[in-house]
C-alpha cells in the first residue's frame, strides 16, 4: 500500500481532478489490466483460464489486478455456488462493456503505430552516402 501522501500519490490525484482523460489512463495502466478487460470480454473469464492466456503473469499479480479492476468497477466477480468446489467467474461491467471497444481502437492504433514504416527518400539518401 503505497503512502497517500508520497508525491506519486499527490501527482496522481491532482492529474485525476485535472483531467478525466488521466483517470481512464490510470484504471487501465496497469501493466496487464488492458489484458485482462480484453480476455474477460473475448469470454475467458476464470482464473485458470485467464493464466493459461497470460502465461508470464504471477497468481498474485493476476489476483491483484483483477481485484482492482473489481474495486474500480470495470469486472465483476460472480461465485457459481451450485459448483463444489464453488466456481469464479468474470464479467464485464457496463462499464467495461463500453470501455471494451476503446481497447479494441487503441490495438488498432497500435498496429499501425507499430507497424514498419517505408523510409522516405531523405532518409534512404542518408543511409546510402
Amino acid at each position: 500500500m503505497r503512502k497517500q501522501s508520497s508525491t506519486n500519490s499527490l501527482n496522481e490525484r491532482f492529474l485525476a481532478q485535472t483531467c478525466e482523460l488521466n483517470t481512464a489512463l490510470n484504471i487501465i495502466g496497469g501493466r496487464w489490466k488492458a489484458q485482462l478487460i480484453y480476455e474477460i470480454g473475448r469470454g475467458v473469464n476464470r482464473f485458470s483460464l485467464l493464466k493459461e492466456q497470460l502465461s508470464n503473469i504471477s497468481d498474485q499479480v493476476l489476483g491483484r489486478q483483477l481485484r482492482e479492476l473489481e474495486e474500480q468497477e470495470i469486472i465483476v466477480k460472480e461465485k457459481l455456488e451450485h459448483l463444489i468446489p464453488v466456481g469464479i467467474v468474470y464479467s464485464l461491467t457496463e462499464q467495461g462493456i463500453l470501455l471494451y471497444p476503446v481497447l479494441e481502437s487503441l490495438c488498432q492504433w497500435g498496429k499501425i503505430y507499430t507497424s514498419p514504416k517505408p523510409k522516405c527518400p531523405l532518409q534512404m539518401e542518408i543511409i546510402n552516402d
